[in-house]
């Protein structure tokens, strides 16, 4: 008898793989959106197929469509198995070569691509693989019938895990290389924008990895909880600066949010390069390297006293490594009271004359000291006035690449041990390594002509235009259309600083700023104007202009 049942069982299971193999065609008809099918569909195969509940058991017990295998990813925990554990796992499951496989949720969650990502990073063909889009609550909603009975375990698949996709999955080298900006890649992060800005935590800080694109997994959802079409998708990539064919990583804090953006931006948006990083923040915060962790977008755009007193030392200045323009944008009188070594300075009312004329500006940069290949560091009385926060917007506006403002006044600077220059830098090559002077520049400008507006209707973008009154009082002028006002003295702190990310973020969003809009700024002095711009900047916002009158 024992040697007869082992022959018995492997014809057995080669009958069920046959069988399997022989229901394909009456599914191989296209699903009516990819990867994505709608109850109507599964209604008609619903004996065709296995059909996988990735909801939290608690809510499957509750209700579930008749048949459905609970797969509560909560039950099983979110890290990847090795291979033989998965393998059991999914014949567990039902799953066998050939077998369609319709994955669900509540709807509008992550549980079910999530466990679409684990079929199909572990080897499940592509052409097996459904969500039903909208879930559980679509389902309901178009009449489907829902049971607490519990589904019968399902028998024993024989799928095979022979080899897995790691060219769907990140690791922490590459993701680390990713988050830099000069990479080529995107990073985006799936969580909401709490917690991207440092409002709330998963862990014991709050921020978001650098360079990470805020791409908040609800947002790809429709009110009905089905996903966004193609062209949506698309454009969502669009406005963050996404390109079709770059490799994006997608993360949150422990890998199953961003399984939504990793599923909507290759299976919908077709982004063919889109990955997982399935450890995610949870990963990247417990590395003993203590690596960075942000809650500005771009904090770049801050500098202080301690970075500047290493980048300005004289030793740096005298071998040509420190690479930074000094730009002091107070009155000549307040200047010779008193400046920052190696500072140029540059009135702010020159910025203003020549806001809408970058080669004029450049006309007067150049001689002053200029250089256009170095940051410019730009240094008011109070960190973030009016007049730097201008001064910025006309150095961006001149195709500036590096610009920056310190956040500390030249009083500060002072009172923290820096040291003061009385005599205005001179221009022009050392005379020795104690001589505060600054080699002359070519500034070639490369201006934008879509920042600086004359006209508000200008220069569309990828969504409506919002526009952003950011003027101590009312405007003399108000553009047709969609206006919100965002004073920049509510953006600013007492010491002329930005408040802190999570701060700025809740003023934004009570304002009713929208993170997906064309934002005009305004007001009537544009210097008030440059503060919001800034501040945009700051935060992250791709499409930001700034209408001048």
């Amino acid at each position: 008898m024992l040697a007869i049942a082992s022959p018995l069982r492997a014809w057995s299971r080669l009958l069920i793989l046959l069988a399997s193999l022989v229901s394909l065609p009456a599914l191989a008809e296209p699903a009516p959106r990819g990867r994505l099918v709608d109850p109507a569909w599964l209604q008609a195969h619903r004996d065709e197929v296995l059909l996988l509940d990735a909801s939290m058991t608690p809510q499957h017990r509750a209700g579930h469509i008749a048949g459905a295998v609970s797969v509560d990813l909560y039950r099983y925990g979110p890290d990847v198995p090795t291979p033989a554990a998965m393998e059991q796992r999914l014949q567990s499951w039902g799953v066998s070569p050939g077998r369609t496989i319709v994955v669900y949720d509540k709807g509008g969650d992550s549980m079910a691509t999530r466990v679409f990502y684990d079929l199909y990073y572990h080897g499940v063909p592509e052409r097996d693989l459904y969500v039903l889009d909208g879930g559980l609550a679509r389902w309901r909603a178009e009449g489907g019938a829902v049971t607490q009975e519990a589904t019968p375990p399902p028998a024993a698949g024989i799928f095979r895990v022979t080899q897995v996709r790691e060219e769907v999955r990140s690791r922490l080298p590459e993701f680390m290389a990713a988050s830099d900006a000069r990479s080529g890649q995107a990073v985006v992060d799936a969580l909401d924008a709490d917690y991207h800005y440092g409002a709330k935590k998963f862990f014991w800080r709050g921020g978001h990895v650098p360079n990470a694109l805020l791409m908040p997994s609800d947002e790809f959802f429709n009110a009905d909880k089905t996903f966004k079409p193609a062209g949506e998708v698309q454009r969502m990539a669009r406005y963050l600066g996404i390109q079709p064919d770059e490799m994006v990583h997608s993360h949150c804090g422990g890998g199953i949010a961003a399984s939504v953006p990793w599923f909507a931006l290759r299976f919908i948006g077709g982004h063919e390069r889109a990955k997982l990083y399935v450890e995610s923040q949870l990963e990247w915060l417990r590395d003993d390297r203590g690596l960075p962790f942000w809650t500005y977008d771009a904090p770049q755009l801050q500098r202080d006293t301690a970075w500047l007193v290493g980048w300005n030392a004289p030793m740096l200045r005298a071998y040509g490594v420190s690479k930074l323009n000094l730009v002091d944008v107070r009155p000549a009188a307040q200047y010779a009271a008193g400046h920052v070594p190696f500072a140029l300075n540059i009135d702010a009312s020159v910025f203003r004359s020549h806001l809408s004329q970058p080669q004029a500006l450049a006309a007067a940069l150049g001689p002053a000291g200029v250089n256009p290949a170095h940051e410019v560091v730009l240094v008011s009385d109070n960190g973030l006035t009016p007049g730097a926060a201008l001064a910025f917007l006309a150095l961006e506006q001149a195709g500036h690449a590096r610009v920056s403002v310190l956040m500390d006044s030249v009083d500060e600077w002072a009172l923290r041990g820096g040291e003061l220059a009385k005599e205005p830098t001179r221009v022009g090559p050392p005379s020795g390594p104690k001589d505060f002077a600054v080699p002359a520049a070519r500034y070639t400008p490369h201006p934008r002509d879509d920042l600086v507006l004359s006209d508000p209707r200008a220069t569309p973008g990828e969504y409506p235009t919002v526009y952003v009154a950011a003027g101590r009082g009312t405007p003399s002028r108000r553009p047709e259309g969609r206006t919100v006002a965002l004073p920049y003295a509510d953006l600013l702190d007492s010491a002329g600083r930005p408040r802190p990310a999570s701060e700025l973020w809740a003023k934004i969003d009570k304002a009713g700023v929208p993170r997906q809009a064309r934002l005009v700024v305004f007001a009537d002095d544009p210097a008030e104007a440059a503060v919001d711009y800034y501040v945009f900047r700051l935060m992250g916002w791709p499409d930001v202009k700034v209408w001048v009158y």
